[in-house]
C-alpha cells in the first residue's frame, strides 16, 4: 500500500428504505404474491466493511464502503458511467482485491460456488453451444457424460435446447448471451455477478433476457447482483437497488423495491412501477452531482 494512502474518507449519508435483513440469515422468504409455495434459499450473503479501491494513478475508485446483501437477494447496482459499479462486482468476485477493508460471506459455505456474465459472451466459437455451456464443468474435472447431462438441462433453462449443436457463429446476439448465461448456471452457483449482460442487445430481446433471468432467480434462490444503466431494467428485476455517486463511488440510495413478487411487460406501464423509475432517477441525478 502507497504510503499516505491510510486515511478514511467519510461516505456522505444515503437515502435507505427498508433496512436490510441480516446476510447470514437463513430463513425462507414470505410466500409469493400469487400464492405460489416459497423459493427455497441457496445464496449466500455479502458484507463489505471500509472497502476502498484506489489505483497507483491515482484515481480512486471506490471511498470506502459499508454494505449487506442478504442471502437470495436480487440487487441491482446503478450509477454514472466509470463510477466504479464494475470494479464493485470484479472485488466481490475475487477478481481483484481492496486496498482497505473486508469483503466476507457470512454464513456462506467455505467454498463460495460463483459466475460472472460480461457484457461480452465470449463464446469459443470452434465449440457447439453444449460444449460452450459445459465447459466450467470440463474445467474442473467432472466427465462427459455428466457435464453433457447437466448443460443440456440448464440449455433447456434458458431456451436452447433445440440450439445445442449450433456454433456461436449460427446464433442472434440474443441467444449467444442465453448460451453465456447457461454457462454460468452450469455450476449451480449461489452468488451470480453480472455486468450489463444485455446492454448491447435490441429492447425486445432485452426485455425476454429480463423475463428469464428473473424467473431463473426466482427458481433457483441465487444471490443476483446485476450492474445495468438502464432504470426500467433495475426496477423490473431487482427487489433492491443501490445507486452510486460518481467517482469514487459512494451510496447515494439504498432502495427496496415496492413491487409485487410477480412481474410481467404490463407492470411497466403501472403507476407503482413508474414511481420506482422515477425514485431511482432522482438517485443518479444526485449521484452525479455528489
Amino acid at each position: 500500500m502507497e504510503k499516505g494512502c491510510r486515511s478514511r474518507i467519510h461516505a456522505e449519508p444515503y437515502e435507505r428504505m427498508s433496512p436490510p435483513a441480516n446476510p447470514s440469515a437463513s430463513s425462507e422468504p414470505p410466500e409469493r404474491a400469487n400464492g405460489l409455495p416459497t423459493r427455497r434459499t441457496t445464496g449466500i450473503g455479502i458484507t463489505l466493511t471500509a472497502v476502498r479501491r484506489f489505483f497507483k494513478t491515482g484515481v480512486e475508485a471506490i471511498a470506502p464502503l459499508d454494505l449487506a446483501i442478504e442471502a437470495g437477494a436480487f440487487v441491482a447496482f446503478l450509477g454514472p458511467s466509470g463510477c466504479g459499479k464494475s470494479t464493485l462486482l470484479r472485488l466481490i468476485a475475487g477478481l481483484d482485491q481492496p486496498n482497505e477493508g473486508s469483503i466476507t460471506f457470512p454464513g456462506g459455505p467455505a467454498k463460495r460456488a460463483l459466475a460472472f456474465v460480461f457484457q461480452d459472451p465470449h463464446l469459443l466459437p470452434w465449440r457447439r453451444v453444449l460444449e460452450n455451456a459445459a465447459l466450467p464443468l470440463e474445467l474442473t474435472g467432472i466427465g462427459k457424460p455428466e457435464r453433457t447431462e447437466r448443460a443440456l438441462a440448464v440449455l433447456e433453462e434458458v431456451g436452447l435446447a433445440d440450439a445445442a449443436q449450433r456454433f456461436p457463429r449460427e446464433l442472434s446476439g440474443g441467444m449467444r448471451m442465453r448460451v453465456s448465461l447457461a454457462r454460468a448456471l452450469v455450476t449451480e452457483p449461489d452468488l451470480l455477478l453480472l455486468d450489463e449482460p444485455f446492454a448491447a442487445l435490441d429492447e425486445l430481446t432485452r426485455r425476454h433476457l429480463d423475463d428469464q433471468l428473473r424467473a431463473l432467480w426466482q427458481k433457483r434462490g441465487m444471490t443476483v447482483l446485476f450492474v445495468t444503466h438502464t432504470l426500467s431494467e433495475a426496477s423490473y428485476l431487482a427487489e433492491r437497488a443501490i445507486v452510486f455517486s460518481k467517482r469514487p463511488a459512494r451510496i447515494v440510495a439504498d432502495r427496496r423495491l415496492t413491487l409485487p413478487a410477480e412481474r410481467n411487460f404490463s407492470i411497466r406501464s403501472t403507476p407503482a412501477f413508474l414511481a420506482e423509475e422515477q425514485a431511482l432517477y432522482e438517485a443518479l441525478v444526485r449521484g452525479e452531482g455528489a
